[in-house]
């Protein structure tokens, strides 16, 4: 995949689902437990955040809960079990069910600038590129498994991968080709 000498992308967010299986009252949820904050009039979720690993949670009335700000997937796994822990301590029976990863998040720097006229020309069936509207490249790979977003200065952010594993492919397939159309 990603061969020796090249950049590796870091991971920068973990957004995760899981099903807490049970009925939540918001309102007293909000009331019981600690860093909360909740606006039924701006949005319909709790909003829970934890310091280690330090991640922001949405929880939703119906049980279902999205972990966002994780470096990993153990620390998205980790952080949805601690909220499942503060729900529990709030008088509610949870059950941890259904943990899936729904997006990775990377970025990195290829360590050169982009010729991206160039390479949106070359690559007109999978880029989009409009400069007055955005500042990057929008590269969609073909089997769908991410989205690729390639700054002029070399700067890239990898999203839309379920796994660590995709998105390092995806980085694979992109790499090579940049290498055509640096400055």
């Amino acid at each position: 995949m990603i061969k020796h000498g090249w950049p590796c992308p870091s991971i920068q967010n973990v957004v995760a689902t899981v099903n807490l299986d049970c009925r939540l009252n918001l309102i007293m949820l909000s009331q019981h437990a600690r860093n909360v904050e909740y606006k039924p009039k701006k949005f319909h979720a709790v909003i829970m955040r934890i310091r280690n690993p330090r991640t922001t949670t949405l929880v939703f009335g119906s049980g279902k809960v999205v972990i966002t700000g994780a470096k990993s997937i153990d620390d998205a796994h980790l952080a949805g079990r601690k909220h499942a822990r503060a729900i529990q301590k709030c008088g509610y029976r949870t059950n941890f069910l259904d943990f899936r990863v729904q997006n990775v998040v990377g970025s990195c720097s290829v360590g050169f600038h982009v010729r991206l006229e160039g390479f949106h020309l070359a690559n007109v069936q999978f880029a989009s590129y409009e400069p007055e509207i955005f500042p990057g490249l929008v590269y969609r790979l073909a089997n769908k498994q991410a989205v690729i977003l390639v700054f002029a200065n070399g700067k890239i952010v990898l999203t839309g991968a379920k796994s660590v594993d995709a998105m390092y492919e995806a980085f694979a397939l992109i790499y090579p080709l940049l290498l055509d159309y640096r400055l």
